[in-house]
């Protein structure tokens, strides 16, 4: 690992300041209210919108973890990073309903459609699940990234970040976190793109790289019986995983909520679809490029998760080499910020507002600012715990995700295209599918003191990504079924908010929010999708 010098810390250094820059004029701005903290006044553009959902999704998770994912030859998980088909149908399917609800939150959606037990179950959910997936995930990255790009302590590192991002997301709320994401946005894909850029060149380009590692790594797609990444549940769980994280879960909605209108907060969806083919270029790849020069004997590291940091630290020249660090650092702080807001909103709308109705409005900015703090204080004592589920860091991201998903997409899916679905059912699914995945996370932990021939040890034993396809299933049918026994929903639970029940003027009002370049646009997204998974085929 080379350290950093003078010119690197200038360019870290002009960053922190433009951040700050930025941090300062909006806490100048009113926010005396909870649209202005929690959704930016609900008047932002398409390209803050798309810029705020892909800075918020990659963070340093991705950036650790998806490089040590292309280094440690996990090459499948790549389908995770190509879901910018999915991030569309955020855009054309669901938005619309969630804009037509006028809802803060996700939760308050279920509120609406079904009924106040399904909205109650979400939030604490919602809630736990950021501490599992998504904030000590993030410290633990940033830990690995702050240690080896400054040569401290992992947990300085950690709790600096942390103390650093928290500071400026409290003071500034949604509009400081929307407006520093597209800062932090713009300077991870230079940042990132130059080292893919640079790295190629250094190992002789695509070819000799694909003859070192051989085309078999670069291969995406695995047999059915393969024991760690069958393609046919690899699809189908990774699937369901984007339907959740990417149309119904509340940390990348709430980005298309701060948008003024249905029109711009889908082109931002769109523009968000065109940067998430990105990361495969800009994290995945310089991961093979690492595991490359480890083959060459040309570059040393302990583990794949420390494969960008160090690659990154020994290819990049001075000055861009700070380029980079910082656009670690802005990955990593965006997605805490993000995160940090979002369980802010959750809990003092969906939670305090519920018991508290009538607190004044300063008072519930105060409480989400209040929450933000204690929740991020979880997430670092669950750091310690997270690293016995999983060696390689995105891959216990996506175990997780797994076991988390099946029960909430299944519910908001079949919420929005079936009317006959209820609150019974919904309310039932949420509560099995959330005690079915505490269970299987448990077992997962414990199935080396289990017996090998019990059915325990075989439930906590299956492949994550067959007891994800096989979970959802069950929790399709188990929403159909007690939907099915019980009475139909009431009119009002259902109108404007599923299929079929949507009134005239609505479907003008929506017809009228897209044109042509926007479907156009959708489409070339997708058949770059297709182009991306035929790419990456071995051979």
């Amino acid at each position: 690992m080379k350290t950093l010098d003078t010119l690197d810390w200038v360019s870290i250094g002009i960053y922190f300041l433009v951040l700050v820059g930025i941090v300062i004029w909006v806490v100048r701005k009113k926010q005396a209210n909870t649209e202005d903290y929690f959704l930016a006044g609900r008047n932002v553009g398409w390209f803050v919108v798309g810029a705020s959902i892909f800075a918020s999704n990659i963070g340093s998770e991705h950036v650790v973890g998806l490089a040590g994912a292309g280094a440690g030859n996990k090459l499948p998980m790549l389908i995770y990073e190509i879901q910018a088909w999915v991030v569309l149908l955020l855009g054309w399917v669901f938005l619309p309903f969630y804009a037509r609800s006028g809802v803060f939150t996700m939760p308050e959606f279920l509120e609406k459609r079904f009924d106040a037990r399904s909205r109650w179950i979400l939030s604490v959910f919602s809630i736990i699940a950021y501490v599992l997936t998504k904030i000590s995930v993030t410290i633990y990255a940033g830990g690995v990234v702050v240690s080896a790009l400054l040569g401290i302590d992992f947990w300085t590192g950690a709790i600096a970040t942390v103390l650093l991002t928290g500071l400026y997301t409290v003071l500034g709320g949604m509009r400081a976190v929307v407006y520093t994401e597209t800062l932090q946005a713009i300077i991870l894909v230079i940042g990132a793109g130059a080292l893919t850029f640079i790295g190629l060149q250094h190992v002789g380009g695509w070819e000799s790289m694909k003859q070192t590692v051989t085309p078999e790594y670069l291969n995406m797609w695995r047999s059915a019986s393969d024991p760690e990444f069958p393609w046919p549940a690899l699809f189908i769980t990774s699937t369901i995983v984007g339907v959740w994280y990417w149309c119904t879960d509340q940390y990348i909605v709430q980005r298309t909520l701060t948008a003024k209108n249905i029109k711009e907060g889908r082109r931002g969806t769109i523009f968000g679809a065109m940067l998430k083919l990105l990361p495969v270029f800009l994290f995945l790849i310089p991961g093979v490029i690492a595991v490359t020069l480890k083959m060459r004997g040309e570059l040393e590291y302990d583990s794949p998760d420390q494969a960008f940091p160090v690659l990154m630290s020994n290819l990049l020249p001075s000055g861009l080499r700070g380029l980079v660090a910082a656009g670690l650092l802005a990955a990593l702080m965006s997605s805490l910020a993000s995160v940090f807001n979002s369980v802010s909103t959750l809990f003092t709308v969906d939670i305090y507002k519920k018991l508290k109705p009538n607190t004044p409005e300063k008072k519930l900015v105060k409480t989400g600012q209040i929450a933000t703090v204690i929740v991020v204080i979880i997430g670092i004592i669950w750091i310690p715990i997270m690293a016995n589920i999983s060696g390689v860091l995105y891959e216990y991201l996506q175990k997780v995700q797994s076991y988390i998903a099946p029960p909430i997409t299944a519910v908001f899916l079949l919420g929005i295209f079936h009317k006959r679905i209820n609150a019974q059912g919904a309310y039932v699914t949420l509560v099995v599918g959330f005690v079915a995945a505490a269970f299987r996370i448990v077992l997962e932990l414990i199935k080396d003191s289990l017996d090998t021939s019990s059915f325990l040890f075989k439930l906590g034993d299956m492949n994550f990504l067959t007891f994800g396809a096989w979970f959802f299933l069950f929790c399709i049918i188990l929403t159909i079924v007690v939907s099915l026994v019980t009475k139909e929903p009431e009119d009002e639970k259902v109108e404007n908010l599923t299929f079929g029940t949507i009134s005239e003027e609505e479907k003008i009002k929506n017809k009228s929010s897209y044109g042509f370049i926007d479907i156009a646009i959708s489409i070339v997204v997708v058949a770059l999708v297709i182009a991306v998974m035929i790419f990456f085929n071995g051979k």
